[in-house]
């Protein structure tokens, strides 16, 4: 089940299908206050897989359209509220998981779509699973990477105390807005500042936030992720997104609500492909594990030469090979 591939000597840009454009792009007004972007890709005759990016506040990118045969997929991908294009940026107003949820139906039915192949990780995941268990007439397989629950021990383990002892520089630069006597509970420092009306404060702190995961999302760091914390843009919509579902424990009415309601895709019997890297600190294995124990019939990849983000060489090539497998299996 453990899996590495020591000898690796591809780059993760090998392993994926060919840089490609939208053949579509639109807006999806999906109140009265939100409005989603998204994009169609690939075949529009093909099988439907939705890309559903991380964070929350992640946004996508056009590295995104390249895990699926264009051939063979018909790929949506799209901005959740508050992310990327969609408007208003980094809008907490209106945002939890469940209107999420029903934003991914108001797009399914706005292209025409009966059944799609769901694809995430790290949030993506939490989202993708919160989907799947609400709307499960509606999904074809899951491939999900980089398990996320929300649980609080998976936030206690990355924002307080935990990942830390690994990345103690890193740590560092994470603690510095934040004075000594509210360290006791970072989320909630971190959370009035980035929702407080001093600007200078709100962008340092969405900095830092950001900063903390780019630099422990891959096994070595990666100062491309870094870079990326310096988009005030992009910070600020990752950051106080993120801070706000933490905040509020994902919105969901029990802590293990994923976990226990997991049960509802088991006996569904669609297909379902967990990738997760062995070595990932920002969603442990652990929540992973407790999930495929809930998913016996998943496809279980542990690898042994990764972290956690979706640009580790290992995990790229096991979400391709997952989604060229399911493009034989799956019927629209």
């Amino acid at each position: 089940m453990a899996e590495t591939h020591r000898f690796q000597l591809k780059t993760d840009e090998d392993l994926l299908y060919p840089p490609l454009e939208p053949f579509n792009t639109g807006r999806l007004p999906v109140s009265k206050l939100h409005t989603i972007y998204y994009e169609e890709c690939g075949n529009k005759e093909g099988i439907p897989i939705v890309f559903v990016h991380g964070g929350p506040g992640g946004g996508i990118g056009p590295r995104d359209r390249r895990f699926f045969d264009p051939n063979v997929y018909y790929a949506v991908l799209f901005d959740q509220r508050g992310s990327g294009q969609s408007t208003p940026a980094f809008c907490l107003e209106e945002n939890d998981t469940w209107s999420l949820v029903e934003d991914m139906e108001k797009l399914r039915k706005h292209l025409g779509i009966d059944k799609w192949v769901l694809f995430g990780g790290s949030w993506g995941s939490t989202l993708s699973l919160a989907y799947a268990q609400t709307h499960i007439g509606r999904v074809l397989a899951m491939v999900l990477r980089g398990i996320f629950t929300l649980r609080d021990e998976e936030i206690r383990w990355f924002y307080q105390e935990g990942a830390s002892f690994l990345y103690p520089d890193m740590w560092d630069d994470y603690l510095k807005p934040i004075p000594e006597e509210e360290r006791d509970d970072l989320v909630k420092a971190y959370h009035k500042r980035l929702t407080g009306d001093n600007e200078e404060e709100r962008i340092a702190c969405a900095r830092s936030w950001s900063k903390w995961e780019m630099a422990t999302s891959q096994l070595f760091v990666n100062q491309e992720n870094l870079r990326k914390a310096n988009d005030d843009a992009w910070s600020l919509a990752f950051a106080r997104i993120e801070c706000h579902y933490f905040t509020n424990k994902g919105f969901f009415t029990s802590p293990s609500q994923l976990i226990d309601n997991a049960k509802i895709i088991h006996k569904s019997g669609i297909p379902v492909t967990i990738v997760q890297g062995r070595y990932d600190v920002v969603c442990p294995a652990k929540t992973a594990w407790e999930l495929y124990k809930q998913l016996p019939n998943a496809e279980f990849h542990l690898l042994e030469d990764c972290g956690h983000s979706a640009r580790e060489i290992s995990i790229t090539e096991k979400l391709v090979q997952a989604c060229d497998k399911y493009k034989n299996i799956v019927e629209k």
